[in-house]
């Protein structure tokens, strides 16, 4: 065995043991670790600076994308923000132990259903720090144990967060292994991690599409996915120009290195002649490059045009394609083909057409008159999220803590027999 397979497999079989001791946690222990955990956060936002500051100046040095060093970079807002939301699971009620849907049979016995922790989760990502202690602490309010592996390029954020989050953790009563880093960045890591079944229980991949197949295509582990973002706005005749305005350039601008930033734009062609020649000045203003197509390129001349690529690209970057449409079949048509089934977003002021859209299109979140960058467990009120599933089974959108439990049948009886 391998100095690496060893080195994980420990960590893994740690966290194991530290798993049975988390699933019966007191929920007031919990809830004491994580306020010590953003009080850690915020306490020490200098180091975690100057490490920060360590990873990103070696990605600048790589030549890395202005996305990817967004993604990377921390500040104190952000800082604060991940302690905001170590600080708001603790408020959340504990899925763990709660009962539903318990029904009395003809028998007289009652049937229901617990939510129980999942057990091990290893979480396999790439590039946002704060990936790391949004993880651990949904992770450990749901009684999950936690296996953090991070990419090279955010290492020592990654070091410095984990090791003020397990202290913290570990002097409020929160038992060793339930937080473990792995701090070997080897790409060779990522198999071996995906196919300890014996230790671990679920993983769930957050990087871009190669890292996504890469763990889906070797692991023996269950595996959710949290897939690439091409989310579409349909901007339809009847609607609040203004609003569709604001709306627009938030999903794009606000923040485009996020995967539920707003990758295509369709119009409807109502509004040719007026709003998207505005729009889109108003985007370009902003740095962003338009590509659209050939009658989005006639009624506002000099953008670059979009190719067949660009309808399902996700750009992560300052880049919006657009297109002119005909109505909403013509935009739920190249939604089904094009997207990712992650979010998708209409903005209009007609009630059928919006409820239409909600029925109709297949995706994680589907939002009427809101931007696709509220697809978030923080915005949806789920405190951090671990991710967003975009695949069907167990959970699918935004993952807070009951997606990070299951159930379990539970019968309380009173002598029954089966005849």
């Amino acid at each position: 065995m391998s100095e690496l397979v060893t080195h994980i497999t420990e960590k893994a079989q740690a966290a194991k043991r530290a798993a049975a001791s988390l699933a019966v946690l007191p929920s007031e222990v919990k809830n004491r670790a994580l306020q010590a955990m953003a009080s850690a956060l915020v306490a020490h936002q200098a180091d975690l600076l100057a490490a920060n500051a360590c990873d990103v100046e070696t990605a600048r040095r790589e030549g890395r994308a202005a996305a990817f060093i967004d993604r990377l970079t921390l500040s104190p807002p952000r800082i604060e923000e991940m302690a905001k939301g170590l600080r708001q699971v603790s408020d959340l009620p504990d899925p763990v132990g709660s009962i539903a849907s318990l029904a009395v049979r003809p028998n007289g016995m009652q049937v229901g259903r617990m939510r129980v922790p999942l057990g091990v989760i290893g979480i396999i990502y790439e590039s946002r720090p704060n990936v790391t202690a949004d993880s651990a602490g949904l992770c450990l309010k749901s009684g999950n144990a936690v296996l953090l592996r991070g990419g090279s390029e955010s290492l020592q954020s990654n070091r410095a967060i984990a090791t003020l989050l397990t202290d913290a953790a570990a002097k409020a009563g929160v038992p060793a292994g339930a937080i473990s880093l792995i701090e070997r960045t080897e790409r060779e890591g990522v198999r071996v991690m995906a196919t300890l079944d014996r230790y671990v229980d679920l993983i769930i991949p957050r990087g871009g599409e190669g890292l996504i197949r890469a763990v889906a295509g070797e692991a023996t582990v269950p595996v959710i996915k949290h897939d690439k973002g091409i989310c579409h706005i349909y901007v339809d005749a009847p609607v609040d120009l203004a609003m569709a305005d604001a709306v627009c350039f938030n999903a794009k601008v606000q923040r485009p290195g996020t995967c539920n930033a707003v990758e295509t734009l369709l119009v409807h062609e109502a509004h040719t002649g007026s709003w998207l020649p505005a729009m889109i000045k108003h985007l370009q203003q902003a740095g962003v490059e338009i590509r659209g197509c050939a009658r989005t390129q006639a009624a506002v001349p000099g953008i670059v045009p979009a190719t067949e690529d660009d309808w399902s690209a996700e750009y992560l970057d300052l880049i919006l394609a657009v297109k002119l449409v005909q109505g909403l079949d013509d935009a739920m048509a190249h939604i089904a083909r094009y997207g990712s089934q992650h979010t998708e977003a209409i903005l209009t002021a007609d009630y059928g057409r919006a409820q239409r859209f909600l029925r109709e299109v297949d995706a994680a979140a589907v939002l009427v008159n809101a931007s696709t960058r509220l697809h978030d467990g923080y915005q949806f009120g789920l405190g951090a999220e671990i991710g967003i599933s975009t695949t069907r089974i167990h959970a699918r959108g935004a993952m807070g803590l009951e997606e990070l439990t299951c159930a379990k049948f539970v019968v309380l009886g009173s002598g029954q027999l089966r005849t």
